[in-house]
C-alpha cells in the first residue's frame, strides 16, 4: 500500500514554518511571525456582528445551492459594477470554500490530464502543486526582474515554438510573493494572446483591494472568457471564514455547478450569511483602515532594505508582502532557508525563504508579509537587523 503519485506534491513551507513558530512560543519564546498572509485586524466588524446574529437566532444551517446563497451573489455582482463596471451575470458566479476551492474546480473544468499551462515563478506554489496533482504539465515562466515578475506574450510565444501548444496560462495581480501589478496594456495583451491561441486565461484577484498606486484590474475588463478567482480572506480580512468566489466563462459555468456539488456540495452556509455585510458601507470603510496600516509597514519596510542588506526586492505594488534578494548575506548563510532560520531561532522573527515560491532562484530570496501591521513590522525589521549586526 502506498500512497498516489499524485499526491507526490511539496509541502507548502510556510504552514511548516507556523508549526514551529507554535512550537518555540509553546516553549516560552517571543516571535514576531511575519509570514502567513493572514490580516491581523480580523473580520469587518459588521460581519462579525451579522455572524452572531445567525448563531444566536439558532438559524438552521444545511446546505446551500452549490454555487453559494443568492444574496451573497448578488453582492458580489454588485461589487463587480461598483469597483470595475462591468456587469455580471449572477449565473456566472460561484461562490467557494476559500479560493483554495476555486483553484481545483477550476483546473478540473478547465483542463485534462497532460494538458500545459504556464505561470510565472515566482508564484504562488498551491497553482503548481494542485495543477500537478490533476495530471497538469506546469510550465515555468522564468520572471524576474527584467519582466517586473509578470508573464508576457513574447515568452509565451518562446515557450510554444519550443515545446508546443498551451492549454491554460495563470495569472496573478496583485502577485504572490512579488507584490507586483499588471496594467492594462499588460493584461489586455496576455488576454488577446490567449484568445488567438485557445489558451484558458485564470486570473488569480484575490489581492484586489490592497493596492498601494492604482487599482486593480480585474481580467473580465478585458476578456469575457477569462476565469477570475478571489476571495474574502484578504482585503476583507477572513482567512478562516473559507470563502471565495469565481467570475466563470459560459463555456465552464456548468462544468464547474457539476463539480462543485460533488466536491464540496457548497460553501460554509453560515459564513456565506454573514458575508453578505462585507459589502457594507461600514466594512469596507474597514477594510481600507486596514489598507492604510499595510502602506505604513510597506514604506517601513521599503526604507530599511538598505540596513537589512536585502538588494533587488520587487516592486511591492499591491498585495502585503516584500520579495527581496537576501544579498550579502549569502556570504554569510548557505541559502535563504538557512538565513531564515537563523531568522527565527536567534532573532525571533520568522520570514520565508523564497524556495516555496521560486524551485530554481528562490534560495537566494525571502519574502516578509506585511498582513500583521505596522506595530509586528517594525519590531520584526529591529530584530532583523539586530542580526545583520
Amino acid at each position: 500500500m502506498h500512497p498516489s503519485r499524485r499526491s507526490d506534491v511539496p509541502g507548502f513551507e510556510v504552514m511548516s514554518i507556523l508549526a514551529e513558530i507554535e512550537r518555540l512560543r509553546s516553549a516560552g519564546r517571543d516571535i514576531v511571525s511575519l509570514t502567513a498572509g493572514e490580516p491581523g485586524s480580523g473580520a469587518p466588524p459588521a460581519v462579525n456582528a451579522a455572524a452572531a446574529k445567525v448563531h444566536a437566532a439558532n438559524t438552521v444551517l444545511n446546505y446551500s445551492p452549490a454555487f453559494g446563497i443568492a444574496p451573497l451573489r448578488e453582492a458580489l455582482a454588485e461589487h463587480y459594477r461598483r469597483w470595475y463596471s462591468v456587469e455580471v451575470p449572477v449565473e456566472r458566479i460561484a461562490v467557494t470554500t476559500g479560493s483554495s476551492g476555486a483553484f481545483v474546480l477550476g483546473f478540473l473544468a478547465a483542463f485534462d490530464p497532460g494538458d500545459r499551462v504556464a505561470l510565472a515563478r515566482p508564484g504562488y506554489p498551491a497553482y503548481r502543486n494542485i495543477l500537478s496533482s490533476l495530471g497538469v504539465e506546469v510550465v515555468d515562466l522564468d520572471c524576474g526582474p527584467e519582466v517586473r515578475f509578470q508573464p508576457t506574450p513574447e515568452q509565451l510565444e518562446a515557450e510554444v515554438a519550443a515545446n508546443g501548444p498551451l492549454q491554460g496560462l495563470m495569472v496573478a495581480s496583485p502577485a504572490n510573493p512579488t507584490g507586483t501589478m499588471v496594467n492594462r496594456d499588460q493584461l489586455t495583451a496576455l488576454a488577446q494572446w490567449c484568445r488567438a491561441n485557445e489558451v484558458q486565461l485564470i486570473s488569480d484577484e484575490i489581492y484586489h483591494g490592497i493596492t498601494y498606486a492604482h487599482p486593480g484590474l480585474s481580467a473580465v475588463e478585458v476578456e469575457h472568457d477569462a476565469v477570475v478567482i478571489s476571495s474574502f480572506s484578504k482585503y476583507w480580512g477572513m482567512p478562516g471564514w473559507r470563502l471565495g468566489w469565481m467570475v466563470l466563462p459560459e463555456h465552464l459555468t456548468d462544468a464547474v455547478s457539476r463539480l462543485a456539488g460533488n466536491v464540496a456540495l457548497c460553501p460554509p452556509h453560515g459564513s456565506q450569511l454573514a458575508a453578505v455585510e462585507a459589502f457594507s458601507v461600514e466594512s469596507l470603510a474597514f477594510a481600507d483602515a486596514q489598507l492604510a496600516d499595510y502602506a505604513a509597514a510597506r514604506a517601513m519596510v521599503l526604507e530599511a532594505l538598505p540596513q537589512l542588506g536585502w538588494v533587488n526586492a520587487a516592486p511591492a505594488d499591491g498585495a502585503f508582502y516584500v520579495y527581496a534578494h537576501i544579498g550579502e548575506h549569502l556570504g554569510r548563510f548557505a541559502d535563504s532557508t538557512a538565513y531564515a532560520q537563523a531568522l527565527l531561532h536567534q532573532a525571533g522573527v520568522a520570514v520565508v525563504p523564497g524556495t516555496d515560491f521560486d524551485p530554481v532562484n528562490g534560495g537566494e530570496w525571502v519574502r516578509l508579509s506585511l498582513a500583521p501591521g505596522s506595530a509586528a513590522v517594525a519590531e520584526g525589521l529591529e530584530r532583523i537587523g539586530r542580526l545583520r549586526a
